[in-house]
């Protein structure tokens, strides 16, 4: 008797107002059953299109600086190349956390739309960069405006129940992980087109004029039909403020809510800085993202350097070949294996066992240099796919636990502080690896590490410290 009044109590604890959009989405979780076939669908295109063009550039990146003329030697391409992958990542840090206010404020949708629109604008402008100062330019501005991760982090966290938010998170992860792998491939097939493919395109069109462009305009149209499809997807922010009283007029109950509501509303009044469940997961968070952003680019440009600096030689066909096959291996194990691994172990241990597996993997890569043939292919490619599938499940489960951290008034705001700190990191990521890289060039004789071992040992360090994070009492989670 007593748990049929509670679940009495509780389903009267729900009023919806007319008019709100999010009370809307709240009573169609109410009343949906089944899989959210459609709504994973939509959370997962839009999060592919702003992850694309973060790294679609790094395959043909090598060649484009080399083009512009700037650097003296090979040996310094990797310098500057490091210099347009973080203008990206500076941008958007500046601006996370305005976005993340706005969408607060004004709601998911209009942002939504707004980053789709500004993907389709700057990255095609990227595409036509005459030199090596318009290509930093263009790729800030896009950086600036790519509004759409931490909010639609927030939105997948508002779209699903409860019972579906490992499988949202995963979404958004895995398509962000896969646009970060499928974008450098179209790069690397679709870059300098006239050269590759002289019979489509010819050296006086446009793409053999701007031998970037096809992939950047690739890209940018995706991101158009996006924006469209994004006209149809239900707004999750609420207009009023929340109800938490319930219906019964009993004393107790009115209380208990009356209680209840103050503890809340003081708690959604308080600062996030000072949300340690949310603040740690964050900074675990940034430094894997850190780890993440290094190794993307240093494994294009290892890939592309030539054998005597410990490199490949590997074109950009080659390059988006190992990307693309990495990319179906992580699609596969995030929608069929993650959400089973989060159920039986939790964000926190998935996190801990993926970025431990990975250290060895890592040091495994100048091994890997020393091979050719069918053996250089298979090692490559199984290294690739189980680093890539490894990063992200980390990062999904940092991804869960900031938004288990916060209320959703706070969440818009909390993500943007996400993306703005993780940005940072990111910013120092490229500007780093290709200065890390560069120098590893110069000491391929070394007796300590010498050549490309010493990238990867850098890269392992880092992983390291996001793994030694993840322990109490530094990393903290919060129940909701």
């Amino acid at each position: 008797m007593a748990e049929e009044y509670k679940e009495a109590l509780l389903e009267k604890k729900h009023k919806y107002h007319e008019g709100c959009p999010g009370c809307k989405v709240e009573q169609m979780k109410q009343l949906r059953r089944g899989y959210p076939y459609l709504e994973l669908s939509f959370v997962w295109i839009i999060v592919l299109s702003t992850s694309l063009p973060i790294s679609s550039l790094y395959p043909f990146l090598y060649y484009m600086i080399e083009d512009f003329g700037v650097a003296k030697t090979e040996k310094d391409i990797g310098f500057y190349a490091g210099f347009i992958g973080c203008s990206f990542m500076l941008g958007r840090a500046l601006t996370s956390v305005f976005w993340g206010i706005v969408a607060d404020r004004y709601g998911r949708k209009p942002i939504i739309l707004l980053g789709t629109i500004s993907i389709a604008v700057f990255n095609a402008l990227f595409g036509l960069s005459l030199n090596f100062w318009m290509a930093i330019g263009t790729r800030f501005l896009l950086g600036s405006f790519n509004c759409l991760l931490g909010t639609m982090k927030a939105y997948a966290s508002e779209i699903f129940r409860e019972e579906y938010q490992a499988t949202a998170m995963s979404a958004v992860s895995t398509a962000w992980g896969i646009g970060l792998i499928i974008g450098p491939a179209l790069g690397g097939f679709l870059a300098q087109p006239a050269d590759k493919y002289p019979d489509v395109f010819s050296k006086e069109s446009i793409f053999g004029r701007f031998r970037y462009a096809l992939p950047c305009f690739t890209i940018s149209a995706f991101a158009l039909v996006v924006t469209v499809l994004c006209c149809f997807i239900p707004e999750t922010l609420h207009n009023h403020k929340q109800d938490i009283t319930a219906d019964d007029d009993s004393y107790e109950v009115l209380e208990a809510a009356s209680r209840e509501s103050g503890k809340k509303e003081k708690a959604s009044q308080g600062s996030l800085l000072k949300n340690w469940p949310l603040m740690s997961s964050i900074i675990v968070y940034c430094v894997l993202c850190l780890h993440d952003t290094a190794y993307s680019e240093i494994f294009a440009l290892w890939a592309n350097s030539p054998r005597k600096y410990g490199g490949l030689s590997y074109s950009t066909n080659d390059v988006g070949t190992v990307l693309a096959i990495s990319g179906l291996g992580l699609f596969s194990f995030q929608v069929f294996v993650y959400p089973f691994a989060e159920r039986l172990l939790g964000p926190v241990l998935v996190t801990r066992f993926a970025g431990a597996l990975m250290i060895p993997i890592q040091m495994s890569y100048p091994f890997i240099a020393n091979l050719s043939g069918l053996s250089l292919s298979l090692l490559l490619n199984s290294a690739s796919i189980l680093i890539n599938v490894l990063s992200v499940s980390a990062i999904t489960g940092l991804l869960i636990l900031q938004n288990k951290a916060v209320d959703q008034s706070q969440r818009g705001a909390a993500n943007g502080i996400a993306m703005t700190a993780m940005s940072l990191f990111k910013t120092v990521g490229p500007a780093g690896a290709g200065i890390l890289f560069s120098w590893s060039e110069r000491r391929l004789n070394a007796a300590f590490l010498p050549g490309s071992h010493m990238v990867f040992f850098v890269l392992n360090l880092i992983v390291v410290v996001g793994v030694a994070l993840t322990f109490k009492p530094f990393l903290t989670t919060a129940r909701r």
